[in-house]
């Protein structure tokens, strides 16, 4: 690191791994600054109190004349003014899985999480595991997770723990982020279809998925879902393949199967081998995200003990399944979810953190792939858990052809026919202003969006303090 630059430019700072890594950058001595069109909270806070200057907006001028390396995020596009600015001054610019490639992961023991869903809490558990056993990772995280107050941190530990993302490194290159962290262990939880922006079908997925596998030396480990045939079919493809692989899922088939699994209001215990766990999280998607945390975990010598340990402190991850607020005793949660079986997973969970509250969904259809009819199918089978549903207007409606965009009423009619209500609005403050009414006491309302959504949850709780006891 001692010819590593010193200055850097990031493009698109508030994404979240791209704040994470920014931050632990600056942590570490380095100049850095930052320009993205998104500027809100967490990220944007968490950012300032770093002391990195963020700039609202794209201009050539953001650019630092004494700027070495232009981190590009992959949320931008040729025509971006600072993207124009940066070629036509041929300044030195990298995507930030190659500045992680490059400055921060050869020559370690890399930990890469994959895989459709599960990824930020996967990796947050098995970072936190580590980090309680004393093995001291660098890591990174598509989240803010509450035990490490930070997404990222690079140290000059042996160790490190990233989220390995499927989706493309930048506009210059459209390989999976994945392929550039130099794996010695890969987790892959789940394959599915999502990211239709990038991908055109399943296939292109798993053949992303391959790649990677491929390039596990062979004295690594491959942790697998024995339960998906996506990724069962993904390993059958490979040959010859020299790593390790071990199957997890509550299979039979699975050389770790999850067992004697119950559920609580605080958490869920599970058997994994000969060892019993419990983690303060709940539903089936979170016990095999812990498994896969507590094996990886146990390739590295990690003792069930100190597992056990870490798993009771762990505290989550900001957006995930978090409670904003509550008011009048109706609780207000934030989560990320934005793909139709991370909605229903999310959704069963909620059912047994909260036994006999209503449900009410809130979903934003703001991802690459929700904005597009792909699930026009799966929304309303996912969405109907809940005892009510609102759906918003589709983000950034022009940039998709009329022929290809979600539906967001028919979504609606579908689930109205199963018997919930559930309404169309516009915004954010529509959807306030119908739902409020609706609210009764010990009622949970639950936001699914991958973006700030307008600051739905705070003005929903400011509302709903400001209503009288009449409309409850």
């Amino acid at each position: 690191m001692t010819d590593a630059p010193r200055n850097f430019h990031f493009l698109g700072i508030c994404g979240t791994a791209m704040g994470s890594v920014a931050a632990a950058l600056r942590e570490r001595g380095f100049t850095v600054t930052g320009s993205d069109e998104n500027v809100y909270p967490p990220m944007s806070t968490f950012l300032e109190s770093k002391g990195i200057a963020l700039h609202q907006g794209y201009r050539p001028e953001n650019i630092p004349a004494d700027a070495e390396v232009i981190v590009v995020g992959n949320a931008m596009v040729r025509g971006n003014p600072e993207v124009e600015a940066v070629l036509n001054r041929k300044l030195y610019y990298m995507s930030l899985p190659e500045v992680l490639k490059q400055f921060f992961l050869r020559g370690r023991h890399n930990l890469v999480v994959t895989g459709t869903h599960g990824k930020t809490t996967t990796t947050a558990l098995l970072t936190w595991i580590m980090t309680s056993a004393k093995l001291d990772p660098g890591y990174m995280i598509g989240g803010i997770p509450k035990n490490l107050g930070q997404g990222a941190r690079l140290n000059d530990s042996k160790y490190f723990v990233i989220e390995g993302d499927e989706y493309d490194s930048a506009f210059f290159d459209k390989r999976s982020k994945f392929v550039h962290y130099l794996p010695e262990l890969v987790i892959v939880n789940n394959i599915e279809f999502d990211h239709a922006d990038i991908f055109n079908n399943l296939d292109e997925i798993k053949l992303s998925f391959r790649r990677l596998l491929n390039i596990v030396p062979q004295n690594g480990m491959v942790l697998l879902n024995g339960d998906d045939a996506n990724c069962l079919e993904v390993v059958k493809q490979l040959q010859p393949f020299l790593a390790q692989m071990v199957e997890i899922g509550f299979s039979p088939n699975c050389a770790q199967q999850i067992k004697e699994v119950t559920y609580s209001t605080e958490g869920s215990r599970f058997t994994l081998g000969e060892d019993e766990f419990e983690v303060p999280l709940i539903g089936e998607f979170n016990v095999r995200n812990a498994a896969m945390a507590i094996s990886a975990s146990r390739f590295y010598g990690v003792s069930a003990t100190k597992i056990q340990k870490a798993l009771t402190k762990f505290q989550g991850i900001a957006r995930r399944q978090e409670v904003r607020g509550e008011a009048r005793g109706i609780k207000v949660i934030d989560d990320f979810g934005h793909h139709p079986t991370a909605i229903r997973e999310t959704l069963r969970a909620l059912r047994h953190r909260y036994p006999g509250s209503r449900l009410w969904a809130i979903f934003e259809p703001r991802s690459n792939t929700t904005r597009r009819a792909i699930f026009q199918q799966e929304l309303p089978d996912a969405l109907k858990l809940a005892d009510g549903v609102f759906i918003s207007q589709v983000a950034r409606l022009d940039q998709i052809p009329p022929e290809q965009r979600l539906n967001p009423e028919a979504v609606v009619d579908a689930i109205a026919a199963s018997g919930r209500p559930a309404f169309y609005e516009p915004d954010a403050a529509h959807i306030i202003n119908r739902l409020v009414p609706l609210l009764k006491t010990e009622d949970v309302v639950i936001v699914f969006s991958n973006g700030g959504f307008e600051g739905i949850h705070e003005k929903l709780l400011k509302k709903l303090r400001a209503a009288s006891d009449s409309s409850l």
